[in-house]
């Protein structure tokens, strides 16, 4: 029996089985723009939307480039246009490649005891929103699961503690190479990723946080803030790297606050923004509308 989840991605791919993304990081010279549209012309594509970038391009800075475009039978042309696109990509030293709509990204959720985030992410899943494959969730608590597992998406229980955490961690790296993981996603998932974890999924994993960094760090940031009587409540999300909290910022939301409220209202307004904020950044990603340079990152609209 075809599951829901399975529907969804079948009729997905049904509708976009010609439809591809190409992504170009590039030292800005003139030609890239013209190169590529021809190169699409040439092998038969018709261009859908094409978004560029430069930093600094007085001052021989850096292009970025998303093309969407359709091409037909592509499913079976993959391989020959990578081929024949990296004489070009060679010509202009680009970071490239095609992301083809076609194949779903693969998505593991991970979370604690908080669901907001999580709660958002299948929601809109359900919804058609957010087109991915979500084959796992892993949690160190065992209190969303039966939440999850009403959707028919697999729960795993894996405690970490201080002593089991390299344990821990081997066992999720095994569960994401078993379900062929594309993503991970940290939905208020409230542990530290090793060096080691995170080297696995180079700007693979999502995180969700509040806005106060570099203030409040640590525990009880709302209490602390609203002790400090702060007007604004915020949420970020972003790359995780081996600097905590520090890696290329997707998305970033804000709402303000006054006197009336307290700390519970502003924890309230913040697992609000939070949930929103990594949304976006999540569908962003899905929809490979994010190049990452450096420590800052390109989003295309």
């Amino acid at each position: 029996m075809t599951s829901l989840r399975q529907r969804k991605i079948q009729l997905f791919q049904e509708n976009n089985k010609d439809k591809a993304r190409l992504l170009i990081s590039c030292p800005d010279q003139p030609g890239i723009v013209a190169a590529v549209s021809k190169f699409l012309f040439d092998h038969g594509a018709n261009i859908l939307q094409s978004d560029q970038y430069s930093i600094d391009p007085e001052g021989g800075g850096r292009f970025f480039m998303r093309v969407e475009f359709i091409l037909p039978n592509l499913s079976e042309r993959e391989k020959h246009l990578e081929e024949e696109f990296s004489i070009i990509g060679e010509n202009f030293k680009m970071d490239w490649h095609f992301a083809y709509a076609y194949h779903i990204k693969r998505m593991a959720i991970f979370v604690s005891k908080q669901d907001h985030c999580l709660m958002e992410l299948l929601w809109q899943w359900q919804a058609g929103d957010l087109v991915a494959d979500i084959p796992v969730v892993i949690s160190n608590h065992p209190d969303l699961g039966p939440t999850v597992e009403q959707l028919g998406i697999p729960f795993y229980h894996i405690p970490v503690t201080k002593e089991t955490k390299q344990e821990a961690e081997q066992k999720q790296l095994k569960l994401l190479e078993e379900y062929k993981i594309d993503v991970s996603v940290l939905a208020r998932y409230m542990q530290i990723l090793s060096p080691e974890f995170i080297a696995a999924q180079p700007l693979k994993i999502i995180n969700i946080h509040h806005s106060f960094l570099p203030a409040f760090i640590g525990a009880r940031p709302y209490e602390r803030a609203y002790e400090r009587g702060v007007k604004i409540i915020g949420a970020t999300s972003h790359y995780v790297t081996d600097d905590l909290d520090e890696g290329p910022i997707i998305e970033q939301g804000v709402q303000r606050v006054n006197h009336s409220n307290n700390a519970e209202d502003l924890k309230r307004i913040g697992r609000s923004v939070e949930r929103s904020v990594l949304a976006r950044a999540v569908t962003w990603h899905l929809e490979d509308r994010v190049i990452a340079f450096k420590n800052k990152t390109v989003v295309f609209g």
